[in-house]
């Protein structure tokens, strides 16, 4: 819950209330009863005792093992799990790789993401054919972030120290917010998901709660999601006539938007943008702004010292280091 403070903006009350349990089957990423839970994909799961060999196929499902302290229960992890960096000496795996070296593992849960349920259907099949636990999740809002480590916690048998996990997230947003939220005038920003496709973030989409949280204003607040995702469709005519309010102009740099900042500054008619014009185009990691995990507060510092820099990291010398 939140702390009593002069200022308690609406919208922040919504995303940081941890979300309760489950009380029925229906719907998605939820934990049910005492020992139930349900994956981003629907199914339905019993956890009688914890999963004590487990294969991460997501960088954040493996982020948020080690944040839980359950990095003894990992036997294997994805290619691209490189933080913490002790997840290096793990065997790494891929939806790629045959059923037969998933197996050699012997693992009793294989952690994935939907994107891997829809592309490789025939691997999840042998998996579970074989007795193999497989849960698919992918928060896509804050909310059923909080949901996810939740039940990530369930699977491993650390439900306190998920609770808590939660519950010191939302302390540290509520510090940050509470000094966020009174500042007049706010900087107004457009952040870049996808370049190549003018794409941006979703209003839901944690990157967006990121700079909320910073104390920006979203320029492109009218975005609307792409199937459910966290990424929106915008489209550079939108973006230019939008041009004269973007203060700072952020885009996400990673796997799924490998830009530079020239190529902004040289998009042809981004010079109607105030903040290409005045330089004020920056690259954020996304992996600090649009995985699930705890890193999501580096990612509110690494922006508010862009918007803010006065103001980041001196007034959070705690939480922003």
């Amino acid at each position: 819950m939140l702390h009593k403070k002069k200022i308690t903006p609406v919208w922040l009350i919504g995303i940081l209330l941890l979300m309760p349990v489950a009380g029925s089957w229906a719907g998605t990423l939820a934990l049910v009863g005492k020992t139930g839970i349900v994956d981003s994909a629907a199914r339905k799961i019993i956890v009688k005792t914890p999963f004590k060999r487990v294969i991460s196929l997501y960088a954040a499902h493996t982020e948020n093992v080690y944040s839980l302290g359950g990095e003894d229960q990992l036997v294997g992890v994805s290619r691209s799990s490189r933080y913490p960096a002790p997840a290096a000496t793990k065997k790494r795996f891929s939806q790629r790789d045959g059923a037969e070296k998933f197996l050699a593992a012997r693992p009793d849960l294989v952690l994935i993401r939907p994107m891997i349920d829809r592309a490789y259907p025939g691997l999840v099949r042998q998996l579970e054919k074989y007795g193999i636990t497989v849960v698919s999740l992918q928060p896509v809002t804050i909310d059923e972030m909080y949901q996810y480590w939740k039940v990530l916690g369930r699977l491993l048998g650390k439900e306190s120290t998920a609770d808590a996990m939660a519950a010191n997230f939302t302390r540290r947003i509520d510090a940050i917010v509470g000094i966020t939220a009174p500042l007049s005038p706010k900087k107004e920003v457009y952040f870049e998901a996808i370049h190549a496709k003018m794409k941006t973030f979703a209003p839901t989409a944690m990157a967006i709660f990121c700079l909320t949280a910073a104390g920006g204003i979203n320029v492109a607040a009218d975005a609307a999601s792409v199937r459910g995702t966290n990424i929106a469709f915008y489209g550079k005519e939108r973006i230019l006539a939008r041009g004269d309010r973007i203060d700072i102009y952020l885009a996400q740099r990673g796997r799924m938007n490998q830009v530079t900042a020239e190529q902004i500054r040289t998009e042809p008619g981004f010079d109607a943008i105030k903040a290409v014009r005045a330089g004020a185009v920056h690259l954020i990691d996304e992996a600090i702004v649009s995985r699930p995990t705890l890193r999501l507060i580096s990612g509110i510092c690494r922006i508010g010292a862009v918007l803010y820099p006065d103001l980041f990291p001196a007034s959070f010398p705690d939480i922003c280091h």
